[in-house]
């Protein structure tokens, strides 16, 4: 096909478009609502003004098919290769056959996915301008199941971006590509590995993330033809961001198809791409998808087990579907399922298929013998080690299984296969030496898990809610002001802080403070760190998303991680010169010299190189390190605030903020004049703190 001067899209009329069922949350209670005369209009005024840019084609519109209209669902097309969609709901299936028939009679080849691949077009698969990328999303309608054949049928990059905001349930709602590698997108629409993904691809100055206003009005579900962006709505400030970028925003009002959940883009589909040199000359590309097998066996469906493992592993974002299904006859007999499991990486789906393995699971592809690493550092695992649970833990080594010795959990698995038979036993991070072959993946590791048939008590961190408390701004205004009375006659302030803080969001509340050179001194622990450099890496605290208040699955050992990053460094300031820390509270220590001492405990993960596991020089370190101060403000630390308490001299101000009372009420009974305690949540403190010292 030779190409015109003019880019070419596709439409298709408003004459059967309304609202006639509900498939999306924009479509609650709008049924019958949509008035098809204004419709009509704003269908015409966005063909008109994209006339002036493109040539539009039109295919002639289907009787019953409300959302035909929306042609960027119809399916991708690159060069003469017409992918359609596999729709999610039955609603829109009878588009298909409409949209073959038109490709089919303009020479294009038709190719179709398997009916297991769930696939909506390019509202969730958008090519990059001048690149062989295909930005693909999953987790609403479209599934992650289709990323490899997609990769194979269209020999480009294909990168799995995950929705997790049901409004917007399609790619093109909240994401478009620009030529020279930029992007435009609302980053709450996305888990945090993939804000990840899409970061560690567009460069800072190459990308605009938007606002919710910009974000609910689909500006990002935009039409771009050439140098001009046609899109439903954009803000001043959005719009100058992009006429910096040399692009001309043309707003044109399709408001009405909002009630439906669709703007500009989802009104068009583009039928040519530029994805830049010669196709060629491109080498060839292989998806980093994975797909396994586990199967399951017990009372399934007497405690909802099967349902609990389907949602754990969607929840995750990985895809999850039932292969083989054999209930049991009688109630005493067990139920058997084989799940089949798309991961976008290996790295996630052994985090999954390892908290699958605790449910009961067991892979039906793992045959093989474990996969063993050598340790090069002491103190410092493989990438990608096994963590271990408190259950019972065999390794296959050379076609056996031998039981690990010395059961724990968040620890290492070191085999000796010369020995005979060979051996397993679990080893803790801090104890590992050069030559340990170590157990990375979850191939040949099988776990013991209770009897499926007895009721689980949910285990989780961090799950106690926290009771609302009375106001404190004014609290916070007195300790404001003494503060900056001490840094403006050159005095110190020292923090003694948990991981909490981390927990609540208040790290980068204290973050904001240290930068601001509000803090002198930060005396801790192992968690705050490693919990605050796990934020840093990995979005999570404790294996908790914190935007969203959730487990993540594989968060488990992000912790662990963590540290064996920075244990492979050399320390925590080593790691942020590497530029392996970017960010948060140890990050601004570091660039801002504020001295921190961190002081161990018996129940210390890794730990981390600078933790002063002798408890005796850490006394001493923290001794030294409140010299001079005028003020320790101590934060959800019991602990390691009754002993800087109990070393702090007469004179210090000592602020002790809890939620407890009863922490508060220890710190207070020094019989310190000087002492202060503030019943709160602790990152309401810090985040109310900050504002008021850190004001621009």
């Amino acid at each position: 096909m030779t190409s015109p001067a003019k880019p070419r899209v596709l439409m298709c009329p408003t004459d059967h478009f309304g609202v006639e069922y509900v498939i999306n949350p924009w479509m609650q209670g709008q049924i019958g609502r949509v008035d098809r005369d204004r419709a009509a209009r704003q269908w015409n005024q966005l063909r008109s003004t994209l006339s002036e840019l493109a040539e539009v084609e039109v295919i002639d519109p289907g009787e019953r098919l409300p959302d035909m209209v929306f042609t960027a669902n119809a399916g991708l097309l690159l060069d003469d290769v017409f992918v359609p969609s596999n729709f999610r709901v039955p609603e829109r299936d009878g588009e298909v056959p409409l949209f073959n028939r038109w490709f089919a009679d303009r020479g294009y080849k038709i190719v179709e996915l398997p009916r297991d691949q769930p696939f909506e077009g390019e509202g969730d698969a958008l090519f990059h301008p001048g690149q062989p990328l295909l930005w693909a999303g999953y987790g609403v309608r479209s599934g992650i199941e289709a990323h490899p054949t997609l990769t194979d049928i269209f020999n480009v990059e294909v990168v799995s971006l995950r929705l997790v905001d049901q409004r917007f349930y399609h790619l093109d709602t909240c994401f478009y590509p620009l030529p020279d590698g930029r992007a435009v997108y609302f980053p709450a629409a996305f888990d945090e590995r993939s804000l990840s993904e899409i970061r560690k691809r567009v460069p800072a100055d190459k990308r605009i993330e938007v606002g919710e206003d910009d974000a609910m009005h689909f500006t990002c579900n935009c039409v771009r033809l050439g140098d001009t962006l046609v899109t439903n709505y954009a803000g001043q400030d959005l719009q100058q961001r992009l006429n910096a970028w040399g692009y001309t925003v043309r707003c044109t009002t399709v408001d009405e198809f909002l009630l439906a959940g669709g703007a500009a883009k989802c009104l068009t589909l583009l039928l040519q791409q530029d994805l830049g040199p010669d196709p060629k000359s491109r080498p060839k590309f292989t998806s980093p998808v994975r797909t396994r097998r586990v199967q399951m066996a017990g009372h399934l469906l007497d405690h909802g087990t099967l349902n609990k493992a389907m949602d754990l592993t969607i929840d995750a974002g990985l895809g999850c579907g039932v292969e083989n299904f054999s209930p049991g006859e009688r109630s005493d007999q067990h139920t058997r399922a084989t799940l089949r499991v798309t991961s976008p990486s290996a790295e996630r789906m052994d985090d999954v298929i390892s908290e699958l393995m605790k449910m009961g699971a067991q892979p039906l592809d793992d045959l093989a013998d474990a996969e063993l690493v050598e340790v090069v550092k002491d103190g410092v695992a493989p990438d990608d080690f096994y963590s271990t649970t408190i259950y019972p833990t065999d390794i296959r080594v050379g076609g056996n299984w031998a039981r690990c010795t010395a059961q724990r959990m968040d620890a290492m698995v070191v085999v000796d296969p010369g020995s005979t038979p060979p051996t397993a036993r679990c080893a803790l991070m801090r104890d590992l030496k050069v030559g340990d072959r170590v157990v990375t993946g979850i191939t040949g590791v099988r776990v013991k898990t209770p009897d499926l048939r007895r009721d689980d008590e949910a285990f989780s961190f961090m799950s106690s809610s926290v009771s609302s408390e009375r106001r404190v701004e004014q609290t916070v205004e007195t300790l404001a002001w003494e503060i900056k009375r001490i840094k403006q006659r050159g005095g110190k302030v020292a923090v003694v802080a948990g991981p909490v803080v981390v927990h609540t969001g208040g790290g980068r509340h204290l973050e904001r403070l240290i930068r601001a050179g509000f803090i002198d001194v930060l005396l801790t622990g192992n968690a705050l760190p490693t919990h605050d450099i796990e934020l840093n890496l990995y979005g999570t605290s404790l294996g908790m998303d914190l935007k969203r208040g959730i487990g993540v699955h594989g968060g488990h050992k992000h912790h662990l991680k963590a540290i064996n990053l920075v244990r492979r460094a050399g320390s925590i300031k080593q790691a942020v010169e590497q530029g392996v820390i970017t960010g948060g509270v140890m990050h601004a220590c570091v660039e801002h010299d504020v001295n921190y001492v961190l002081a161990g405990s018996i129940r210390d993960d890794g730990p981390l190189p600078d933790t002063e596991m002798d408890l005796v020089k850490a006394q001493h370190a923290y001794a030294e390190a409140i010299k001079g101060c005028d003020m320790v403000l101590m934060l959800s630390s019991m602990l390691h605030a009754i002993g800087t308490g109990n070393m702090t001299p007469a004179g210090v101000k000592l602020v002790c903020v809890d939620i407890s009372p009863a922490v508060v009420t220890k710190l207070a009974d020094r019989g310190s004049v000087e002492s202060v305690g503030i019943v709160t949540d602790v990152g309401l403190l810090l985040n109310l703190l900050a504002g008021r010292l850190c004001e621009a």
